[in-house]
């Protein structure tokens, strides 16, 4: 038999399989001897009060076990002669998509324009030390995609893309730990992704999928309206229909559409900064507590949305105790973005400060129609790389410099591998940007004592927080507007933000393409 309960409890209760146990039973008047199992199904934090509670759902086994495996296994059949589809990315979108054909009985062709996950790593140091750029290989590209060299957030606000609860037991059948289904705001961490993101690749190749890595998508053939396959940048051609999971950053996929006068459109996204805090700064804000976290809290996380005007200044990509990193995809680019290592254990944490833009914000871009805001982008970064030396080297100032419109003498220590650089922020990012943000760290700093101080410091530019361009498809097909067999996925096509709303994402464009295939 089983019983599930609700319970309330402190942190260091929690942090106690037997004291929760002790309190399960009292609560259920069940006897502890009559427990023979007891396992976590559901946990949270309630830190809005000085007393910090834990909010946990119990389930107690009387008379049986717990079973082994706690996830719902996925069985992928063998497909090495079944009919296939090109999937374009080995980012959480291509990924899903082309595990999900496999379950559907469609054989996966996987390209990629990077390197794979363990040999991304290379190309990674060499940004932070050497500031040169690979633009196939960096943190935007390669397999995993950018997320997987990220926090590994798991948790998403959609409700209507897919089943998130098959995203996470996928990750935990390629060896993520199961409190992924637990926890209210699961993470996997930039430490434990990329050996889970080689499995997934390990399974699509087992069941007969290919993987091609350093094999760039330059073209899409289209014959009458309808996709036939794609050309690459090795000369290789692949027959098939396409799901499109490139990444926001594929900006050359952008110009190609463009140029093929394949429908898109400009679609708002989010630019500001980065700002980074000490760790114990955030967790004696967030606990309430000049102690910080004490011995059973994990590190602190946050969010916040403000308005400024017309827009929203909100936080993005938390990442607690974590660190900043170079984003660029290209030359003439800098861009900072955030992760986390599993034990979220740095001594600092971030999260990306932005201010919501819209198509029309900037009328000397609008010349450009539906690339509009990409090209705002790309001269953004551009701005940022000059402010830095011409180099991958961030531009900073402290928060309240900032806030106050003064240039920063000196610069805290920083998490940021290739360093920063003091530059008066105001100088060179948009008024329409600088100044929402200068009013929405004011109204943050007046509700969350402690948070607007010079202990903090903003990294330019964060302006990767979603696609500019929107590949539009059909709501019920999934398939291109226009484009038969064409089918844009998760966040390059701009219809997911994350991890888990691009992988659901993609196992829907994946049953889309395979009702087709099979009739």
């Amino acid at each position: 038999m089983q019983k599930d309960i609700d319970l309330r409890v402190s942190p260091d209760q929690a942090a106690d399989i037997n004291l929760v146990k002790g309190i399960a039973a009292d609560q259920t008047n069940t006897k502890m001897i009559e427990i023979t199992d007891v396992r976590i199904m559901k946990r949270s934090i309630d830190a809005r009060q000085r007393n910090i509670f834990i909010n946990l759902r119990v389930r107690l086994y009387i008379g049986e076990s717990q079973p082994d495996v706690f996830f719902e296994k996925t069985d992928y059949p063998d497909v090495s002669k079944s009919a296939q589809a090109i999937v374009v990315g080995a980012g959480p979108g291509g990924l899903f998509a082309a595990l999900r054909l496999i379950e559907l009985g469609i054989r996966p062709i996987v390209v990629e324009r990077g390197k794979s996950v363990r040999e991304r790593k290379k190309d990674l140091a060499t940004i932070n030390r050497e500031h040169i750029v690979n633009g196939d290989s960096n943190y935007c590209f390669g397999e995993g995609g950018a997320g997987a060299y990220s926090d590994g957030k798991l948790y998403t606000r959609s409700k209507k893309r897919g089943n998130a609860d098959k995203i996470l037991n996928v990750f935990c059948q390629h060896g993520a730990t199961t409190d992924i289904l637990i926890d209210a705001h699961p993470h996997i961490g930039t430490d434990k992704l990329p050996a889970i993101i080689q499995k997934m690749r390990e399974q699509i190749i087992s069941a007969g999928g290919e993987v091609h890595f350093e094999t760039r998508m330059d073209e899409l053939i289209i014959e009458d309206n309808e996709v036939k396959g794609i050309k690459t940048n090795t000369g290789k051609i692949f027959e098939g229909y396409v799901i499109l999971a490139t990444g926001h950053s594929a900006r050359d996929v952008y110009y190609m559409l463009h140029d093929k006068k394949v429908k898109i459109e400009a679609k708002g996204l989010a630019v500001g900064v980065r700002v980074e805090h000490p760790v114990h700064l955030i967790d004696q804000i967030q606990y309430h507590n000049p102690e910080g976290r004490g011995e059973y809290l994990p590190t602190a996380e946050y969010s916040f949305a403000v308005q400024s005007g017309d827009r929203g200044v909100y936080s993005f990509c938390m990442c607690p105790g974590g660190i900043v990193v170079a984003s660029a995809s290209g030359d003439r680019q800098l861009v900072v973005n955030g992760m986390s290592p599993s034990n979220r254990g740095s001594k600092w944490s971030n999260s990306g400060i932005v201010v919501e833009i819209h198509p029309g914000d900037f009328p000397e871009y609008q010349q450009y129609g539906e690339l509009e805001l990409l090209k705002f982008q790309e001269d953004l970064e551009e701005k940022a790389w000059i402010a830095g030396g011409k180099t991958q080297v961030a531009p900073a100032q402290l928060m309240v410099d900032f806030v106050n419109n003064v240039t920063s003498i000196e610069l805290p220590k920083t998490s940021y591998a290739p360093g920063i650089v003091s530059s008066n922020l105001h100088e060179w990012l948009p008024p329409f940007i600088s100044k929402r943000l200068q009013d929405g760290l004011q109204k943050v700093g007046a509700s969350y004592k402690g948070y607007l101080t010079n202990e903090a410091v903003l990294l330019a530019v964060e302006s990767r927080t979603s696609s500019p361009i929107r590949v539009l498809r059909d709501r019920e097909t999934m398939q291109h507007v226009e484009i038969k067999g064409l089918y844009p996925c998760g966040e390059g096509a701009g219809y997911a933000g994350g991890i888990v709303s691009a992988g659901m994402d993609g196992e829907r464009c994946a049953e889309a393409l395979a009702n087709v295939l099979k009739g």
